[in-house]
């Protein structure tokens, strides 16, 4: 574990995202460097730390965000119009604005 003053509450959670990672396959040392970096940027988020970049503090949670990729999928839960016409600009295609969500959704390759 790094050596920082972190609280209990970090160190468990620090662990916690260290084996979740390593069972899913990361090694030993990206695995430590994914819990180290989420847990600092929580730290940042939550005014815990003396110094923060203004990405840590204006992005969006880590584990917000990993909650957000894991539920782009399709079915119930799949990614609105607006999400799929967003992907399909950053992505330059053709035709988007009067594409159905079907139809953007084979466009993207989905």
């Amino acid at each position: 574990m790094p050596q920082q003053a972190w609280s209990d509450k970090r160190e468990r959670q620090y662990e916690h995202i260290k084996d979740s990672a390593e069972d899913r396959g990361a090694s030993t040392d990206r695995a430590e460097e994914i819990a180290a970096r989420t847990v600092n940027k929580n730290r940042a988020q939550a005014g815990e730390s003396r110094e923060a970049s203004r990405t840590s503090l204006q992005d969006m949670s880590p584990q917000r965000r990993g909650g957000i990729r894991s539920g782009n999928r399709l079915g119930p839960n799949s990614p609105t119009k607006d999400q799929l016409y967003n992907e399909a600009k950053q992505r330059n295609v053709e035709g988007r604005s009067k594409m159905s969500k079907k139809e953007l959704q084979r466009a993207l390759g989905r």
